[in-house]
């Protein structure tokens, strides 16, 4: 096993997903490596969900992948608590030892899929048991008359539901409303939801990627056929006592913190800084995320700035690090993500 003083703070290569409702702001506002002429849906930044697996990008750890330090360093990179979590031998094998949290980057050039993700007692019991997927979107861009799909209207019901998937206009019955740039909004396990058009999210979820497609706004392909939906498991899978979703308040800590979302699988704090900062990792990891201005993290091995879109993992064994801004920045702002 390697030992503790090895860990520092890491960077991934990122993971690119194409879906039909992608565009080119990964490239263009996040400077992700996406090449000329083809659109990329998401950036999978940290990720440790079987193939699906972040690399190390630089340092001694250079080629290793996530999954790789969870399980030949757990207290190191994780903590304790967590560490001793993902160990339980009453979780089903395969989600037994994995990294707890997925964060990704998703830029919406059309609509996503009205969809719906199971919570953990229901994903335990898929043919590949799954975690549950509750999730956070924190707003990077927003074109004007973006929207939002969270959650259904007030007194939607199992039946009426299923009739406006039925009758193809399940927009009427969803709760929707243009978000602004900076908000966050909190998506739990069960809640219908959608990304809608010209929206470029930052999101934080458990480390799960299933999901219930349910509408998809009559989209067909070449041949006129349509992609899977998912109707009797996505319907299974509704909370409907849930109801309509509104944007996270933030809650301050003090004039440069607030916490923006925070439940029983993550906490996300963001900052701004406008001078060197020592932070400690409090015996867990923390995963930081640039939304503005730029950095460098003490002990990160890259020679490059952290710059809008960067991410790393801080492993809990750096117990404090330190936030260094250049004189050419004025002002940084970052998220700071825990489990």
């Amino acid at each position: 096993m390697d030992s503790p003083t090895q860990l520092y703070p890491l960077r991934f290569k990122p993971l690119f997903r194409e879906y039909i409702w992608g565009g080119r702001r990964l490239g263009t506002q996040l400077n992700k490596p996406i090449g000329a002429g083809r659109t990329y849906a998401e950036s999978w930044e940290i990720v440790d969900h079987g193939g699906d697996q972040s690399v190390i990008a630089y340092g001694i750890h250079a080629g290793k992948t996530l999954g790789d330090l969870v399980r030949s360093n757990p207290i190191e990179l994780l903590g304790n608590n967590i560490a001793a979590e993902i160990a339980d031998s009453t979780l089903p094998v395969n989600l037994q030892n994995r990294f707890p949290l997925l964060f990704k980057f998703l830029d919406a050039n059309q609509n996503l899929s009205v969809q719906v993700h199971p919570d953990d007692k229901m994903g335990a019991t898929l043919p590949e048991p799954d975690l549950g997927k509750t999730e956070a979107w924190i707003v990077m861009a927003a074109a004007p008359g973006s929207k939002v799909y969270a959650g259904l209207k007030t007194g939607i019901d199992q039946t009426e539901f299923r009739k406006s998937i039925e009758e193809n206009r399940s927009e009427e019955v969803l709760h929707s409303f243009e978000p602004s740039v900076g908000q966050c909004i909190f998506i739990p396990a069960g809640t219908v939801h959608a990304l809608g058009e010209g929206l470029l999210i930052a999101e934080i979820q458990q480390c799960s990627n299933t999901t219930f497609r349910l509408y998809d706004w009559g989209r067909v392909d070449a041949a006129g056929i349509g992609r899977e939906l998912h109707i009797d498991s996505g319907i299974a899978a509704t909370d409907f006592s849930l109801g309509p979703v509104s944007p996270c308040s933030p809650v301050e800590i003090d004039s440069n913190n607030e916490v923006v979302v925070e439940c029983d699988k993550f906490r996300v704090v963001r900052s701004t800084l406008r001078e060197r900062k020592r932070i400690s990792t409090d015996g867990s990891f923390k995963i930081i995320v640039v939304i503005s201005g730029e950095f460098r993290i003490e002990g990160d091995p890259s020679s490059e700035l952290m710059r809008m879109g960067c991410t790393a993992l801080i492993p809990a064994s750096v117990e404090n690090f330190e936030i260094l801004i250049p004189e050419s920045c004025k002002e940084a702002e970052f998220l700071i993500i825990s489990a």
